[in-house]
């Protein structure tokens, strides 16, 4: 008989937190699951790691380094699960997440997207609860405006939603092309497909990390090629409109760190100013000087366990 989870995680490099990550999956008090596991390419000690775990539900699978979302791709392929369950090496779930995923599913059949609270941990000792442009109380609930509800952070994360199979491969999968925001364009044809829900319980915690790509040229065209994808679709939805607004905002910002001002003001010229806060507008008449000091004085609050956002 076929599990109801299949929990999916891409591996790469991640010996510093897999064993972790894989208990708190085996400690789960809803039990009727497996886990498909990509190792794509380590070349550390996480294989090893893996190894020392004797659970017959745990499927490992090899490949070439070829990227989250192809490693992704591959093990939902070979999952056997109804529902995809999707984490990331380096994050960790409460012994509640998957039976609160399961209440979500049982209570909204139709949706295609079901979604967990969670927190973000910044630095050791220091975590913070997500925030979401949207009111609700302690209930699983439809998400009446995904896009505009989603505009501060993200209410599906890599490690906190489920979702069919069958829905995941009918919008297309993970996108290969994309080297990053390969999540966020997921999240985007799901917001398009269908209803998505959220469970205000808080059942996973994402270990954040700037890797400092602000500056990296590449990856900041990838997330351009991403916001093209949809300016047909942003025609006739406000919320998407307004949505990719804050993408733009925050990829023009990444241009300035890069020098590369010709292309953010490409991106600010597409950005429809009632769709940014007074902050954000002021933020993106900054040289580059006053947004190196800006953020070094966010590290630097971080540090001392003060977290400030543009959004508010």
């Amino acid at each position: 008989m076929s599990p109801f989870f299949s929990v999916i995680i891409p591996l790469y490099n991640k010996e510093s937190y897999i064993s972790t990550t894989l208990n708190a999956v085996l400690n789960q008090s809803f039990q009727d699951f497996e886990i498909v596991i990509v190792n794509d390419g380590s070349t550390d000690q996480s294989l090893s790691i893996i190894k020392t775990f004797t659970d017959q539900r745990i499927k490992l699978i090899h490949q070439k380094n070829q990227g989250v979302s192809v490693a992704r791709n591959t093990a939902i392929k070979s999952s056997i699960g109804t529902y995809i369950a999707t984490l990331d090496g380096d994050d960790l779930w409460k012994e509640n997440h998957l039976e609160e995923l399961k209440k979500c599913i049982t209570l909204f059949k139709n949706a295609v997207l079901y979604c967990n609270n969670y927190e973000i941990k910044r630095h050791d000792g220091f975590i913070t609860k997500a925030k979401f442009n949207f009111d609700y109380t302690t209930e699983c609930l439809i998400v009446p405006d995904f896009f505009e509800a989603n505009i501060i952070n993200y209410i599906p994360h890599s490690s906190s939603v489920a979702f069919k199979k069958d829905t995941f491969f009918k919008i297309g999968a993970y996108n290969s092309q994309l080297r990053t925001g390969q999540d966020i364009d997921l999240w985007i044809r799901f917001g398009l497909h269908g209803p998505i829900t959220f469970n205000p319980t808080v059942t996973m915690l994402y270990n954040f990390f700037d890797p400092t790509s602000l500056s990296n040229s590449q990856l900041n065209d990838n997330r351009s090629m991403l916001i093209n994808q949809y300016t047909n679709e942003e025609l006739s939805n406000p919320s998407l409109k307004r949505y990719m607004d804050i993408k733009r905002y925050a990829l023009a910002i990444r241009y300035k760190f890069n020098d590369e001002d010709e292309k953010a003001a490409l991106l600010i010229k597409d950005i429809s100013l009632k769709n940014i806060n007074f902050k954000q507008r002021l933020i993106l008449r900054c040289p580059k000087i006053i947004l190196s000091k800006m953020k070094q004085f966010q590290g630097f609050l971080i540090k001392k366990n003060i977290y400030l956002s543009a959004f508010r």
